[in-house]
């Protein structure tokens, strides 16, 4: 289900030749993919490693950075909404924050604890990645409920 690609183009990762005459010899159809290890201790989920979905946006590929400079660039705050396809926005308290999403770390629902990292401004308002999802363990309606994040 995450490597669906709604995009009509060719999806590609920049820096990977595909015409390689190696893998040719070998028969693989699995191929080559870039990815790298986050840092600060996180984890690099299975499905980053060996799916096909490609975003530009993710802090899993090459595209952008997280800012290590700093103790406090990374936040645990709740999934407020996730209307568009890889944006969500978070909210603690007034502040609110949009960040970008990877399929990688499976489906988000409202009330899901988020973690993020800071990094480039990647468009007008986003300027943050998902490093981790911790599922909801509210029950019922999650706006109406008291919660510490």
């Amino acid at each position: 289900m995450a490597d669906l690609q709604t995009q009509r183009a060719f999806q590609k990762q920049e820096g990977i030749f595909q015409n390689s005459k190696k893998l040719l010899a070998k028969k693989t159809s699995k191929g080559v993919r870039y990815w790298k290890e986050v840092g600060l201790g996180f984890k690099v989920p299975k499905e980053a490693i060996e799916g096909h979905y490609i975003d530009k946006k993710s802090n899993l590929k090459r595209y952008s950075h997280l800012n290590q400079n700093d103790q406090n660039n990374y936040y645990q705050k709740r999934l407020f909404t996730s209307m568009l396809p890889n944006i969500i926005d978070m909210r603690r308290d007034i502040e609110m924050f949009q960040c970008t999403f990877h399929r990688a770390f499976g489906p988000v629902k409202e009330g899901d604890i988020v973690v993020c990292g800071q990094c480039r401004p990647l468009s007008k308002t986003v300027r943050f990645n998902v490093l981790k999802v911790i599922p909801n363990e509210i029950i019922g309606n999650v706006r109406k409920q008291f919660v510490l994040f």
